[in-house]
Formats: C-alpha cells, sequence, structure tokens
C-alpha cells in the first residue's frame, strides 16, 4: 500500500499519525531530529515541548478547555498521553514533558502502521499524499522552499520561552502554595511582592541586557506571549494586571493579596523542577540569574533552563489552504499545526487530527469534512483561511471571539461561554455521528 507522507513529528505531525494509523493506512512521519536540531530543542523524542509545559484549562467555559473536549471527542492522541503524564497545576493541564515526548513516540513506534525515518526533507514529495506539519521551528532549506511554492515571503514571528528553576534552590520559607481563587489543587508556588520590591523588579527588568536578533528590524512578536521585559516597559502597572497580578492569591501569612506575585508551575511529576508563569524573555543569561533572583523566595535560584528566543515561521494560509486544510495549489497537500497560523500546543495538535482524518478521508476517496465555525477547532481553521489583509494577519489562539455569534446575545460571560461551550458540541457530534468521523 502506498504510504501517506508526514513532514515534521511535533504534535501536529503526531496527531496526524495517530489518526490515519488507527484507520489502518500506513504512515511514514519524516523528522529531522537529532540529525538536524533547531535551536531550542534538546532531544530526539516526536512531539517534545519546548515552551511551557503547560496546555492550559480544562475547564469547559474556557476556550482552551473547550478545544481539549473537542479533541477529546475526535480521539486526540496528544490529549491521552497528556493526562496520562499531567503534574498537578489545579484546573490547568501540565504534563511531564519529558514523559510525555517519550510516550506519544512509544506509542506512534509501536503501531504497526507507523514508520519514523530520521532524515530532513528539503521538498514536498512529488506524488501521493502528504501532511506538512513542520511547526514554528521550520528547518531554513524547507522554509526556503516554502516561500518558493507559496510564491510569497514567509512571514514569522519571535517566541520566547520561560526560564525553569530547581525546587531545591527555592526558598520556600517566603513563598506559599495557591491556585487562583482557589480553584483545583494548590500546584502553583507564588512569590509574593511588596510595592517596594515590585517596583524596584521592574526597573532592574527593564533596564535589563537583553540578546539582540540576528535578524534585526525584523521582530514581530506575537502578541500573546511577548516576552517579560517588553510588557514590563508599556508602564509600572502592566505586570501586576498581567503575569504577575496577585488577585485570587492571598497570602495565607497576612489573610490579603500581595502587591504582586510571581507564580511558579511544576514542571515534572517529582516537583524538582518549576517553571516561571509568564516569563518568557530573551534576557541575557546572566542578566536573568542577576534580576530573577530579586524576587523574594528566588534569591538563591539555580536556573535548570534559561530563558530563550526563537524563531517561529507561519505563513499566510490564508491565500493559499482550503477549509479541509488541503493545499489550493495541489489539493493531496495538507498543512497543519503552528506553520500555518495557529498558536498553542493544542490549537497545533488539533489542526493535526483534521488534516490526519481529511488525508485519511481522501486516501479513501470518503468526501472531506469541514467542521462548523461553532465549533472551537472549526473556528480556528477558518480564521486560517478565511482572507484578510495580510498585514493584519497573526498567530490564533483558541478563544470564544473566533465563534460564531450565539442566535441571541447573553450578557453574563460565564453563561455566554457555557451556551457557546455547548452548541459546539453538539454541533461536533452531529458532525461526528452523520460522517462516521471516528471510524
Amino acid at each position: 500500500m502506498e504510504k501517506v507522507k508526514i513532514i515534521g513529528g511535533g504534535l501536529a505531525g503526531a496527531e496526524a499519525a495517530w489518526q490515519l494509523a488507527k484507520r489502518k493506512i500506513p504512515v511514514e512521519i519524516y523528522e529531522m531530529r537529532p540529525q538536524v536540531m533547531t535551536p531550542v530543542h534538546k532531544t530526539e523524542y516526536l512531539a517534545e515541548l519546548v515552551c511551557s509545559n503547560s496546555f492550559k484549562s480544562t475547564e469547559i467555559t474556557n476556550a482552551s478547555g473547550l478545544l481539549k473536549e473537542e479533541m477529546r471527542r475526535l480521539d486526540s492522541l496528544v490529549l491521552k498521553v497528556a493526562e496520562e503524564t499531567k503534574v498537578p497545576a489545579g484546573v490547568a493541564l501540565a504534563v511531564d514533558r519529558e514523559l510525555f515526548a517519550k510516550k506519544v513516540q512509544q506509542i506512534l513506534m509501536e503501531n504497526p502502521y507507523v514508520t519514523i525515518i530520521r532524515e530532513e526533507v528539503k521538498k514536498i514529495p512529488s506524488d501521493g499524499v502528504v501532511i506538512v506539519a513542520t511547526g514554528p521551528l521550520t528547518s531554513s532549506d524547507f522554509a526556503q522552499y516554502l516561500t518558493e511554492i507559496l510564491d510569497t515571503d514567509s512571514l514569522y514571528f519571535y517566541d520566547a520561552v520561560s526560564p525553569i528553576i530547581y525546587a531545591d534552590s527555592i526558598n520556600f520559607e517566603k513563598v506559599y502554595s495557591a491556585s487562583r481563587y482557589g480553584k483545583g489543587e494548590e500546584a502553583y508556588l507564588n512569590c509574593p511582592m511588596n510595592e517596594e520590591e515590585y517596583k524596584r523588579f521592574v526597573n532592574e527588568l527593564i533596564n535589563a541586557d537583553v540578546v539582540e536578533s540576528h535578524f534585526p528590524g525584523e521582530e514581530k512578536y506575537f502578541e500573546g506571549c511577548l516576552p517579560i521585559e517588553i510588557l514590563a516597559r508599556r508602564g509600572i502597572d502592566t505586570l501586576r494586571y498581567g503575569p504577575m497580578k496577585p488577585v485570587g492569591l492571598p497570602d495565607p501569612k497576612t489573610g490579603k493579596e500581595p502587591y504582586a506575585v510571581v507564580q511558579l508551575r511544576p514542571e515534572n511529576i517529582q516537583k524538582t523542577l518549576y517553571s516561571m508563569v509568564g516569563f518568557q524573555t530573551r534576557l541575557k543569561f546572566q542578566e536573568q540569574r542577576r534580576v530573577f533572583r530579586l524576587i523574594p523566595g528566588l534569591e538563591n535560584a539555580e536556573f535548570a533552563r534559561y530563558g530563550v528566543m526563537h524563531r517561529n515561521t507561519y505563513f499566510y494560509a490564508p491565500k493559499f489552504l482550503k477549509p479541509t486544510l488541503q493545499f489550493a495549489k495541489d489539493e493531496r497537500i495538507f498543512f497543519a499545526g503552528q506553520v500555518i497560523g495557529v498558536e498553542g500546543y493544542m490549537e497545533s495538535a488539533s489542526m493535526g487530527i483534521i488534516a490526519g482524518i481529511n488525508a485519511a478521508r481522501l486516501y479513501k476517496g470518503k468526501p472531506l469534512i469541514i467542521l462548523p465555525h461553532t465549533t472551537m477547532i472549526g473556528a480556528l481553521i477558518g480564521y486560517v483561511t478565511t482572507k484578510v489583509p495580510v498585514k493584519n494577519f497573526q498567530p490564533m489562539n483558541a478563544n470564544f471571539g473566533i465563534l460564531t455569534p450565539l442566535d441571541m446575545p447573553v450578557k453574563d460571560r460565564k453563561m455566554r461561554n457555557r451556551l457557546y461551550a455547548e452548541r459546539a458540541l453538539r454541533d461536533l457530534e452531529d458532525m461526528i455521528r452523520r460522517f462516521a468521523i471516528n471510524i
């Protein structure tokens, strides 16, 4: 049997492979690591997480929670493994990143319909069904090739990853465990700051030395993942109303909310590592040590990983993709993942699910599916396939704002989100039933 070829073994590629293999369609995953590494990957594992270890909220009234529930109903491999390797994170789903990637790879390696080939692909194969899921860290050769077949310059944005701290270097006498508003288990460590400590920290942060871009003048930051020092420059209170907001996190020593809070999230099951929530940065390493040690409880922090910047590539998908995620110029080719302009782990993985399902349906001569924009996955696909001015096209997270509006306006946000979620799942189940999607 002819094999479907998947270029890229990240979250989207792994999901696509799973959807094809479960339908007994042979798959070849081409993953360039470890022969060719990226600036931020550390292992050869498929589905390695290079930024946060969090997949965000699991609550159905949260856009991320709704996205996960849709993925669960479409038999997501990534979500299944994430739930098996999760670490405490309140109402969020966070994983032990090494166990997670190992398990995803093991499941695919053991599947008789999956072959993993370790080599860099520099061009899309000229025949057969192909899924391009090279991700935001697409190799320079393949990125150059994409600019040629897309007949346009690749667009890109810069992303940043947060530092990870060894737990045994944290002063637990100064921090306290709590999740915001007491929701879920008390998974986060909170470093409280008074006004004087906060203002000194912000001042040092905005004046610290940063790593200069290798592409001067080309930085295009994704608004949802700005470096902490960029946020700090927007005003003295920006961090206090953003990643360092103390609301819902009273200090048990005082019974009151601190002036500001830095949250730490466990990175692994053993809780030997903690990441700094919302602290993606491009500060120089020595500056990270100096400035972040001003945070109460982190005076002697030792860093297992410093925050770093990396170049994320994506293209203007609306000009080239159909709502089935097929390449308009050659319909045997599908695109999936962050390279098409979705932002986030689960967003990327969900594109792999649909690309895999539609590639399987094309392979078997079945009609392809287009999810309605009332579903979160359908709305994300709608975003990356609906034409907008090029200059306005930026990566998109799951959010209720991209869904088709409700028939009747609802003022209460929580009720509105619940109605969105109920409608989305109802419409998705109808699609699954009518098209026998999971068969």
